[in-house]
């Protein structure tokens, strides 16, 4: 039995026995005072009576009309006088009592009061005895109407008690509710934190529990920036904190591999010409510290990842990725203010730093497109001019040639609806854990990839229509295939109110195929999208829906800002994955989100894995799922 039911049952049994308690000491006081009066009565009338009788004749018209004339007042029951002999002379007894009063009351409280007896004198001789009986049955009327009040006044009282209580209970109840849900989510490895009650007692329990998830939160932050420095030391150039030639290489191939809308963008190759000569004019400490500022200012050019993609090379080369861009005339004014920037620190030194710019899309050949840079890049060191920059324009072919023939036909693809594939996740045991399920848009007279149509989806705003299709469509598929299915969900969706109130109208119409839905959100989540996701998986959790985090890499450090959302698995980017069997490096790093990640009941799944040796390293490393091209099920 629940506390709260406790606590009103013990409420209504002390409001019952107050009032039976008070109702019984009430009734009983009154009957017995009662009893005492008429007792007092019967002996007083019967005095009176007798005396007045004794100075009378002693003749038995006369004492008749006397005991009838006290009779007929009313007040009496019962009248008798008997002679000595104990025979009765004159009897006056009155009908039954025919009152209002229920039998049972008047049989619960039956009076016991004697009757009142005096002798009658004749002379100096006895004459008779009278004996009399005052009538009590309106005393039962007085304490049926004091019994009736009484319980109106209970009632009232009770109706009032109880309406206190229930405003005391809701205000014992709310932080109740609050424990009992913190507790769950401790249970469940969601560290949350509540606002403390004024409860003494539950003060105290929710101040213990807000200290272990502040010291979780803390140890998360702890663990998560150790892993990140290891991560750093082991894949960043020490002397420029750009990403080194073989994690760089491994990060461009997964992008280029991927249907994300950060395959296309543009790829920007700098190099430092005559370093070893800087070195000898400006020093080795100076010239770090210019190296070190060309990859700043080639970072700040994007402003929309956690960690920008620039690599080193070699010693004078350093390569830029620049993700969702497309004008290609802004990015090359973008890269000769920096470059600018760069050459003003050494005013005294000629500084040349030739630059190449080609623009990269989903499924181009990595080796192709660092040959083109390469080339772009001998050209403009052929340059004699400050101005360095060649840019190697590429043909797309678009499906539309204006920004409203976009819009029209993104709108008409998703009136008409996504369809989805389905790719495998599978465990170490290869169980199906779920099925990722990209969408397909009608684009064209084709079923496009995200990689086609998500820049424009981005550019348009039309996320949260884009994923309520999504959904629509995922909830149909179920109909028919009850498998568990992922669905990739925006930052910009997450933070819509209407989407989420649509969302979750749409998965209360649909319970049991809610619970077969994983909603995946990037990792690139900003402070005000971390809030939204713990609202929307406050909102639908209780649906059985569960959450992951999709494409995890230098964002890891972020998953302490999360052990209260209640994620049930996360995904590591293919780029951490690319090779992994051949580097220790990445398999330590690895190796330490997977432990960290375990410790809040997260499970840990591979991205983007390309064969055998990958999905083997994977699971021995301690991770619980792959995903990729490499991974095939029956």
């Amino acid at each position: 039995m629940s506390l709260i039911k406790q606590l009103w049952i013990a409420i209504i049994a002390l409001l019952m026995l107050s009032f039976i308690g008070s109702l019984a000491i009430s009734i009983t006081t009154s009957r017995d005072y009662i009893e005492q009066e008429v007792r007092i009565k019967n002996e007083d009338n019967a005095t009176a009576l007798a005396l007045s009788m004794s100075q009378l004749d002693k003749d038995l018209v006369t004492l008749e009309l006397l005991i009838a004339a006290q009779f007929d007042t009313g007040y009496y029951r019962q009248i008798t006088l008997r002679d000595t002999d104990d025979s009765v002379l004159i009897e006056r007894t009155a009908e039954e009592y025919s009152g209002d009063v229920p039998a049972w009351f008047r049989q619960l409280l039956e009076f016991d009061v004697p009757s009142g007896i005096a002798t009658i004198q004749d002379g100096w001789r006895q004459y008779g005895t009278l004996e009399l009986e005052s009538q009590h049955s309106f005393a039962y009327t007085s304490l049926w109407r004091s019994m009736l009040e009484l319980a109106a006044w209970f009632l009232l009282a009770g109706v009032i008690s109880l309406a206190i209580a229930t405003v005391i209970v809701r205000g014992i109840k709310r932080p109740l509710y609050r424990v009992v849900t913190q507790a769950q989510d401790i249970s469940a490895r969601r560290f949350t934190t509540i606002k403390e009650p004024r409860t003494l007692e539950l003060r105290q329990v929710t101040q213990a529990m807000n200290v272990l998830s502040a010291n979780v939160h803390q140890m998360l932050s702890h663990e998560s920036h150790k892993l990140d420095e290891l991560r750093r030391h082991l894949q960043h150039d020490r002397v420029t904190g750009a990403l080194n030639r073989d994690v760089f290489m491994g990060k461009l191939s997964s992008q280029l591999g991927s249907e994300d809308a950060r395959a296309t963008g543009m790829l920007i190759m700098v190099r430092v010409q005559a370093l070893e000569t800087l070195n000898e004019q400006l020093g080795y400490a100076a010239t770090d510290q210019l190296l070190s500022t060309l990859v700043t200012q080639l970072g700040q050019l994007d402003n929309e990842s956690a960690e920008p993609m620039v690599g080193r090379l070699n010693g004078s080369d350093f390569i830029f990725m620049l993700p969702l861009m497309d004008d290609v005339e802004e990015l090359r004014i973008q890269v000769m203010a920096a470059l600018a920037e760069v050459a003003a620190t050494q005013p005294d030194v000629e500084i040349y730093l030739p630059t190449a710019i080609v623009p990269y899309a989903p499924h181009d050949e990595r080796g192709t497109l660092l040959a083109t840079l390469d080339d772009a890049l001998a050209q403009a060191e052929s340059l004699t001019s400050f101005e360095q920059v060649v840019v190697r324009q590429r043909k797309r072919i678009s499906l539309y040639s204006s920004h409203a023939e976009w819009r029209n036909a993104l709108e008409a693809a998703i009136l008409v609806g996504p369809e989805l594939a389905y790719f495998p996740v599978v465990d170490a045991h290869g169980d199906i854990i779920h099925y990722e399920c990209p969408a397909r848009l009608l684009l064209g007279g084709n079923w496009q990839t995200a990689g086609v149509f998500i820049p424009w989806i981005t550019r348009f705003d039309m996320e949260p229509a884009l994923d309520l299709a999504v959904v629509k469509k995922a909830l149909t598929n179920l109909q028919t295939e009850l498998k568990p299915v992922g669905i990739n969900l925006s930052a910009a969706s997450i933070t819509n109110t209407q989407f989420v109130n649509e969302l979750r109208t749409l998965l209360v119409a649909h319970p049991l195929l809610a619970k077969q839905l994983c909603f995946e959100v990037p990792a690139t989540l900003s402070t005000h999208a971390i809030g939204s996701l713990r609202g929307l998986c406050t909102a639908l959790r209780p649906l059985g829906c569960t959450f992951g985090i999709e494409h995890v890499g230098a964002e890891f450090t972020k998953l302490a800002d999360l052990h209260d959302v209640g994620l049930a698995y996360l995904k590591m980017d293919s780029s951490l994955i690319h090779q992994l069997h051949a580097s220790n490096e990445q398999q330590t790093i690895v190796r330490g989100m997977a432990t960290l990640c375990h410790s809040l009941g997260i499970q840990v799944i591979g991205e983007g894995v390309a064969d055998d040796e990958e999905i083997a390293c994977l699971f021995r490393v301690g991770v619980d799922g792959a995903t990729g091209p490499g991974v095939r099920h029956a």
